[in-house]
């Protein structure tokens, strides 16, 4: 089992209320990803869970059961850190072990736990190494390794691969997506990193100031973002954001006059704007087509970037707006070469000045059903 729900959850520290009220509910065996810019709360709230801190208001249940005055050895919750925090001294074994010597665990049973563990981690060579010997992702790994032996009900981690370098932190999603498949425990996740929540979560939490933005599948927040700091901080480069006015609203979405010039109609619900209303448009960097097309926009490249496969330019408008151009790594473009991009009305997004999203009506392409 490891099912969590918080109900009505605050924070604060003297006056300042950094958690506001929360309601959340995590399934058994999900995968959950609290995802924000810093200072939004996501590490406050892991804590809370873990009862590292105490809760201002609220409740959090584990397995139905509320655990706000239970120590945190006793809530059935492992926690991995940022920091290995290993015993340099004691060998990978015992390291892993700790936690189990100090319940005074038969060592027939040390053995058993520890041996299952390594071999989940593809530790089994290393038992004998201090933690000096390993790498980054090793040292990881028995860290993960000591949680594992616990046999908790929900795995915690807060940020754990911020210390390890791009190629390890890749090879780590990897491992740790894997570790989630062979265990089947709930685990919650805190990164600042929309990567990481976009390829290893089977929900992502959202967070800003310390209230829940938005709660739903990797692909639910790329296509339907609730607002437009949910559209911004989900998916790299961030979404192209350019101003408009609502020209007009019909059966088929809703017609924005662009501040340059140009009109697309957007899929989307407009019953609650009026013609003259100023609206954002908003527009994924890889659904931007090169070359004319509705709603064309003439840009003036800065700055190329060649991936290979994909070319990545950061342009501006005639407006001066900041636009960013995903296209095939063999387009033909220069900085000060200027080129022109069309507008998907079917990719496309609508913001109101309060940053709510018009919802969608149109029908995504490739999308499979949201749970």
């Amino acid at each position: 089992m490891g099912q969590l729900r918080l109900s009505g959850v605050t924070k604060s520290f003297g006056t300042a209320q950094v958690i506001q009220p929360t309601d959340l509910e995590i399934e058994d065996g999900e995968f959950v990803v609290f995802v924000g810019p810093s200072g939004c709360g996501k590490s406050t709230m892991l804590r809370m869970i873990a009862g590292l801190e105490e809760i201002t208001s609220g409740t959090v249940e584990i397995d139905g059961k509320v655990v706000n005055d239970l120590a945190p050895v006793k809530r059935g919750i492992s926690m991995v850190f940022q920091s290995y925090a290993l015993y340099p001294h004691m060998s990978v074994y015992e390291n892993i072990a700790f936690p189990l010597r100090v319940a005074k665990t038969p060592q027939a049973k040390v053995d058993e736990l520890v041996g299952r563990a390594a071999k989940v981690l593809k530790l089994e060579n290393r038992l004998q190494h201090r933690p000096g010997a390993l790498s980054g992702g090793q040292r990881q790994r028995v860290a993960i390794g000591r949680a594992i032996v616990r046999e908790p009900s929900v795995f915690l981690f807060d940020e754990p691969l911020s210390n390890l370098d791009a190629a390890l932190r890749a090879e780590m999603r990897v491992e740790l997506s894997r570790l989630h498949s062979q265990l089947g425990n709930s685990m919650i996740y805190v990164t600042h990193d929309q990567v990481e929540a976009m390829t290893m979560a089977d929900k992502i939490v959202v967070l800003r100031d310390g209230l829940i933005e938005q709660v739903g599948s990797p692909l639910e927040l790329y296509h339907r973002p609730a607002n437009r700091f949910v559209a911004g901080f989900i998916g790299t480069p961030n979404m192209n954001f350019l101003p408009g006015t609502v020209d007009s609203v019909g059966p088929t979405g809703v017609t924005v006059a662009l501040k340059r010039g140009g009109m697309v109609t957007v899929e989307a619900d407009g019953r609650t704007v009026q013609p003259g209303e100023a609206v954002e448009l908003g527009i994924r960097p890889d659904a931007l087509t090169v070359g004319t097309a509705d709603g064309a926009l003439s840009l003036m490249p800065e700055v190329v970037e060649r991936l290979g496969s994909s070319t990545v330019v950061y342009c501006q408008d005639e407006d001066g707006t900041a636009v960013c151009l995903v296209a095939d790594g063999a387009l033909n473009v220069r900085p000060g070469q200027k080129v022109t991009a069309g507008i998907p009305a079917a990719e496309a997004h609508l913001f109101r000045a309060d940053g709510s999203a018009l919802p969608r009506t149109g029908a995504l392409p490739d999308l499979p059903e949201l749970a």
